[in-house]
């Protein structure tokens, strides 16, 4: 499974281990991914690998439909576009349905 964000696309990143000598080794960076469950309004329970960061701001952002539909779809990961268009769909036919 790749250490990668769903939503946010943040990944690892590398850098240098740098001794009281100045030798430097080359070292990774890795994010903080959790799996995580989040309650969608239009999909019902939605199982994600998010960031802490990236589970902060979708709940600031009052949920995660709300999250995905007010950020533009070049801000977005190819997961949480294919998402986005799931949660637009089922709004879709909720509507229709209604």
């Amino acid at each position: 499974m790749a250490r990668r964000c769903m939503i946010t696309g943040k990944g690892v990143m590398t850098g240098n281990n740098v001794s009281h000598a100045n030798n430097k080794t080359r070292r990774r960076y890795l994010p903080n991914l959790q799996s995580t469950v989040l309650l969608s309004d239009s999909l019902g329970p939605v199982r994600l690998r998010l960031t802490t960061t990236a589970i902060r701001t979708i709940d600031k952002n009052g949920g995660l439909d709300a999250y995905l539909m007010g950020v533009s779809n070049t801000k977005l990961p190819a997961d949480a576009l294919r998402l986005k268009r799931r949660i637009e769909k089922a709004r879709k036919t909720a509507e229709a349905a209604a």
